[in-house]
Formats: C-alpha cells, sequence, structure tokens
C-alpha cells in the first residue's frame, strides 16, 4: 500500500526539493529503488529543481542503468548548461554497451554545439548515419544546430536541406545560424520562406527574425512581420512585442515603437528598457526620461538596460544633477561590478564635463574591460584631457588588453581636439604597423579633421583621394569644417558638390558654404545658396541649448521668447553686454549669416540659445555653482569670445558641450584648446 501511495505521489507531481527528497527517502525505505521506472522520475524532478549535483549523486546509486536513464542524465545536464557532463554521460552510456536512439544523439549533439566541438560532432553524425538516424527530423536539427555554431554554414544548410519534412524547429535552427554568422539579410530571406511552405513560426523564430531586423534597420520587413504578428494571433504575446519594440526603436522609428508599446496589455522592465534606450539613443532624451518617470510612477525597478539609456539621455542634455539621482536608484556595487553600468556612468560624467568623476568611477571599476578604457579615453579626449588620455593607453596596454578601431577613434579625436598633428599621425600609422588594426573610415575621418583643424587642408584632401573605400559625409565633412576655419573656399566648393551627391535633403552643407561665403563677406554668394535652400523647401537646423537648474532641464532656441521668465533673460543679456563692452567686447558680426546692418546683426548674436541658457542659469543659480550647457550645434566664434568675457566679469566657471567638443570657461580664459 505504502509503494502505490509513493508512486501515486511521484506520479502526480512534487511541489519542492524538499518533497522530492522525502520521496526518495521513502522509495529506498521501501527497497523499491531498483526501480528504474520511479529513479527516472526522481532523475527529472532534480532536473526540475535544478539541482544536478542530487541527480548524478542517485544515478550513481543505481545498480542497472538503462537507456532511459542515461538519455534522462544527458538531457538534464544540458537542460542545466552542464554540456561537459553530457559528454561523459554518453560516454559513460557507450562504455556501458547501450546504443544511442535519437533521444540520445538530439541532446549530446546539442551539448556539441554549446561546447563547439566539433571533431566530436563529426563522430557522432558518422554514427547517427550508420545506425540510420539521418532521417530524424529531430535529430538532423541538433546537427543543424552544430554545424552553425561551429562556423560550418554551409554544411549546417546542407544538412538542413537534406531534412525531408521540416518543422518549426529546424527552420528556426537555420535561421538562427545565419543569425549568429552576421548574415542577417540571409535570415529574413529564410523567414519568408518559411511562411510559403506553410510552416507557422512560433514565438522564438519571431523574436529572431526581428532581431535581424533590428541589425539591418531594415524597416520594412520589420513592418512586414508586424503586420503578419498581428493577422497570426501573436500579437498578446509580451516576448514578440518587446522584440518588436526593440526593432522599431533601433530601426529609428520611435512612434511606431510607441504605438507598440501603449498597445501592450501587460509590460515587463525589458519592455521599458527598450523604449528607454529607443528615444535615448535616437535623439529624444527628453521623451526618455519622461518615460523613466512613468515607469517610475508603476513601481518598476530599473535593470541595467533602463539605467544606460536614462544616463545617456542626462549625458545628452547635460543633466548632472539629474543624473546623480537616476544612479542613487541602484546600489554603488552594481555600478562598479557591471561594465555596461560602468561604461555608461564614465560616459555621463564625461559628457556633463565632469571628467573628475569619470576617472574616479574608472579607478574604482571591479573589472575594467577594453569597453570600459575606451568610454574613459573617450571622455578624457572629449574634455581636452588629452595627454591624460595618452596615459590611459599606456595604462591599457600593460593591462594586457589589445586596442581595437573605437580605442584609436578616441585617441585620435583627442589629437585633433589639441591639434596634436604628429602624434595623430603616430596613432594613425600605429594601428596598421604595431597592431595589425586596418583603419576604418572612422578613423580616417578623425585624421581628416586632425589635418584640417591645423590648415594642412592639401594634407586632408590628398589623405582623402589614397582612402581604400568611398568617403562618406562624415569625412566630407571634416574636411568642409576645416575649409570654413580656414576659408578655403576654393576648395570648400568642390567638397560640397560630392557632399549634395551623397545627402541632397541636407540643409547643413547648404549652410555651411553659406557661412564660408558670409565669413568672407562674399554676400552674394550666400544668398544664391539661401536661394537654393527656399527653393528645395530646406530649413536651416535652429540652434537649440539645454541646461538644468534644480535637477529640472530648460530649453531655449535662437531668439526663444516661450520661457516663462524670458523678459528677465533678456534684461541680464542686456546689463550683461553693457558690462562686457566695458571690458572691451565688440561683437564678431562676421558669424551672422545676412548681410544686414551692423546693429542688426549685433541683435542676432546675442539671441543665440547657448547666451539665453547662460543668462537664466546666472539668474537662477548661486554664485559657487558651476554653469552646464549643451548645444546642438557648434558655438559660433562670437559665442566662444562672448563666454570667455562673461566667466571673467561673473567669476562663475561656465562649461558649455557642442556638437563638436568641450568649452571649458573659467576667470576669461578658455582650455578647450580651439582655435578661431
Amino acid at each position: 500500500m505504502a509503494a502505490m501511495e509513493l508512486k501515486h505521489c511521484l506520479l502526480h507531481g512534487l511541489n519542492s526539493f524538499n518533497h522530492l527528497r522525502t520521496a526518495h527517502c521513502r522509495l529506498l525505505r521501501l527497497y523499491i529503488d531498483h526501480d528504474n521506472y520511479l529513479l527516472n522520475i526522481i532523475l527529472q524532478y532534480s532536473f526540475f529543481f535544478r539541482n544536478t549535483t542530487y541527480a548524478k549523486r542517485v544515478f550513481s546509486q543505481s545498480k542497472n542503468p538503462n537507456i532511459y536513464l542515461f538519455n534522462t542524465m544527458i538531457r538534464g545536464t544540458v537542460s542545466n548548461d552542464s554540456f561537459n557532463d553530457a559528454v561523459l554521460f554518453y560516454n559513460s552510456m557507450r562504455s556501458a554497451g547501450f546504443l544511442p536512439d535519437n533521444y540520445t544523439f538530439t541532446f549530446v549533439l546539442k551539448a556539441c554545439a554549446r561546447l563547439a566541438d566539433f571533431p566530436f560532432g563529426v563522430k557522432l553524425h558518422s554514427l547517427v548515419v550508420k545506425m540510420g538516424f539521418d532521417c530524424d527530423v529531430f535529430v538532423k536539427t541538433s546537427l543543424v544546430c552544430l554545424y552553425s555554431k561551429c562556423g560550418y554554414l554551409k554544411d549546417a544548410r546542407k544538412v538542413f536541406d537534406d531534412i525531408p519534412e521540416k518543422n518549426v524547429v529546424s527552420w528556426t535552427a537555420i535561421i538562427c545560424g545565419y543569425i549568429g554568422c552576421g548574415l542577417h539579410e540571409e535570415a529574413v530571406g529564410l523567414f519568408r520562406e518559411l511562411l510559403e511552405v506553410g510552416v507557422k513560426p512560433d514565438n522564438f523564430t519571431l523574436v529572431r527574425v526581428l532581431y535581424s531586423c533590428s541589425q539591418l534597420g531594415d524597416l520594412a520587413s520589420g513592418e512586414w512581420i508586424d503586420k503578419y504578428i498581428t493577422e497570426s494571433g501573436f500579437h498578446r504575446n509580451v516576448f514578440v512585442l518587446t522584440s518588436l519594440v526593440d526593432m522599431y526603436a533601433k530601426c529609428g522609428s520611435m512612434e511606431k515603437a510607441r504605438q507598440v508599446f501603449d498597445g501592450m496589455v501587460e509590460r515587463d522592465i525589458v519592455c521599458w528598457s527598450a523604449m528607454i534606450q529607443g528615444y535615448a539613443s535616437n535623439g529624444l532624451p527628453k521623451e526618455a526620461l519622461d518615460l523613466f518617470f512613468e515607469m517610475q510612477r508603476e513601481n518598476l525597478r530599473p535593470d541595467c538596460y533602463a539605467m544606460v539609456g536614462v544616463l545617456s539621455a542626462c549625458a545628452r542634455l547635460g543633466a548632472l544633477e539629474l543624473g546623480n539621482w537616476a544612479k542613487g536608484l541602484l546600489d554603488a556595487d552594481e555600478f562598479l561590478s557591471n561594465p555596461v553600468l560602468g561604461t555608461a556612468l564614465i560616459d555621463f560624467y564625461a559628457k556633463c564635463g565632469s571628467i573628475a568623476q569619470a576617472v574616479d568611477i574608472f579607478r574604482m571599476m571591479k573589472g575594467k574591460d577594453r569597453v570600459v578604457f575606451n568610454a574613459i579615453i573617450s571622455g578624457l579626449a572629449m574634455s581636452g584631457h588629452v595627454r591624460a588620455t595618452f596615459g590611459v593607453f599606456g595604462q591599457m596596454e600593460k593591462y594586457g588588453i589589445q586596442p581595437d578601431g573605437n580605442t584609436f577613434v578616441g585617441l585620435l579625436c583627442g589629437c585633433a581636439h589639441a591639434g596634436l598633428v604628429n602624434d595623430g599621425r603616430r596613432y594613425f600609422d600605429s594601428m596598421s604597423h604595431v597592431f595589425s588594426l586596418s583603419p576604418t573610415i572612422e578613423h580616417y575621418g578623425c585624421m581628416v579633421d586632425l589635418l584640417s583643424r591645423a590648415g594642412l587642408l592639401v594634407e586632408a584632401h590628398n589623405l582623402i583621394k589614397s582612402m581604400p573605400m568611398k568617403p562618406n559625409t562624415i569625412v566630407l565633412g571634416a574636411l568642409l569644417g576645416g575649409c570654413r576655419l580656414h576659408r578655403d573656399t576654393k576648395l570648400a566648393e568642390p567638397v560640397l558638390k560630392q557632399l549634395i551627391e551623397l545627402e541632397p535633403w541636407n540643409s547643413g552643407h547648404y549652410v555651411l558654404l553659406s557661412n564660408i561665403y558670409s565669413a568672407s563677406r562674399r554676400w552674394d554668394e550666400a544668398e544664391r545658396v539661401r536661394l537654393t535652400l527656399n527653393e528645395k523647401g530646406m530649413q536651416k537646423l535652429p540652434g537649440c541649448s539645454w541646461v538644468e537648474v534644480d535637477g529640472v532641464v530648460h530649453e531655449f532656441l535662437v531668439g526663444d521668447t516661450s520661457h516663462p521668465m524670458s523678459q528677465k533673460i533678456y534684461e541680464k543679456l542686456e546689463s550683461l553686454f553693457k558690462e562686457l563692452r566695458e571690458v572691451g567686447y565688440s561683437p564678431t558680426t562676421e558669424f551672422v549669416l545676412f548681410d544686414i546692418e551692423e546693429e542688426e546683426k549685433e541683435y542676432f548674436l546675442g539671441c543665440h540659445s547657448e547666451k539665453l541658457a547662460i543668462a537664466f542659469a546666472l539668474i537662477n543659480t548661486g554664485e559657487n555653482d558651476i554653469i552646464r550647457v549643451v548645444k546642438n550645434l557648434r558655438v559660433c566664434g562670437d559665442c566662444h569670445e562672448a563666454i570667455k568675457l562673461i566667466s571673467k566679469v561673473t567669476g562663475r566657471e561656465i562649461i558649455i558641450r557642442d556638437n563638436n567638443r568641450f568649452h571649458c570657461f573659467r576667470e576669461g580664459s578658455c582650455s578647450c584648446g580651439d582655435y578661431w
């Protein structure tokens, strides 16, 4: 009777590991531990409760294990990521004289795939054929996984094509194989084939193919899959919808991402994080923060990726106080032990102009990998601490960490910002000669920027001609920026023609040429460029600046009068300019685009967004507070000179980050190393 009750208990479910141990003890006391059927149930529950040690102990005490017990051990160890143990149990099974069946092959091949043990996998494939299991769809699917995981995609495809009746698992296996090799376009194509032959994908298939769309930036395919998801009844699955949100965000379609997000019945932290990161990475930092605050109201604790998005948004806005508050939501150890979070925090502090705090985080990080080193190198470079950047690079070499392309982008940007031409040439040459890294178009762009800023426009132009790839807008834009700086309109015009061919819709190219003509007082030609802009219906991107006061970010546009304190801001500016004139300030009107009266030009310069933001901060912050302003465009020459004097007459430290670099103003001087 007791034995019957025990069997009933085992068959109808156990609630916990302690319940399992009790059942096992009763099995031993009743001397029915020789029953392999009951032992198999004990083993299955042991793996269900993720206790592989207990399962191995139970198996080792079995008197006459059969193939079913071996198969359970192989499957259980694979399911618990103990892949070496799975191979060991397979070898023990063979030593005990048992021949594997299709069930055995399916899981031991999976273990081989995860271990990337290709030689052993090939031996198993040979045995599969000999034993006649080469037509079994599950065994063949495991072989597809093995070959693709080990990098033999052609062989994986051949095995896949030989499967007589392919199911959704085998289709998903080959799709994942292509994704693993970075062949996302082919993966999307295979998904189309899957639908054409009438196979219905599962949740996992949809998640993986949406990932491919996001990696390709293939919005059209993503929208088509979105439509299929709705039509096929997957529109309530949280995992599929989260992947859909992520796909739209990574393809830059935040409006559609938000539509999917808002339509979700239930949303987990992964989905919230995808939206927050999407807003932050698509240049919508205020929307990222608004959504984060909404998530807070839902009482959801942010995960690593939500915090990365928030810190990125705060970095873009220069919101140091707000970022510090967000940082306080997690324990300090979480940042210092997690390279992803630590890197985001370093980047945040660096972009807010608080490089000392960025360096402190870097020093305290428990594990410094290449990404962490790259973050501090870029941060130091953008802040103008170029010699410190070189020192960190030397430290990176001492750690034995091999630099990558991003490392050299940081180094070369630092050289460009400080005008260190020889150092830049040395690092650029060392990429290929010392570190066996082929310079990419980003590195050529940095070198062109460095040479152009230094006035070596011919050398920069020749470097572009020698590039092994066609120049993109960043490379040509760097050269054009140098032409503007050194007023070389002769070279600027052909460069601009190339830029217009690449981006005929970009008004910035026309505006920059107009700037060049205006600075050279060639007003007729500047007017002609502006007419072209008007004819094409394009508008110049307006200057916009952000400043944080008491944890709130305030936005100002050029000539802005929408702020509630506008009257006081303009009154403050007027009194400031009186003081500036007394110490020798004279508006540099050549930076105004239009051929208008000098007095009117001075008015336009006084309305630049960074000046409005600084005036607002002067009114609303203490005399010892640092003023931090972020601008979406480059700070013009007049504003640069004016802010120098503002820092002198007010005794305030002012840090401006534009789309080009940091400008740190203190007591009438600027440490950005810029040359106007």
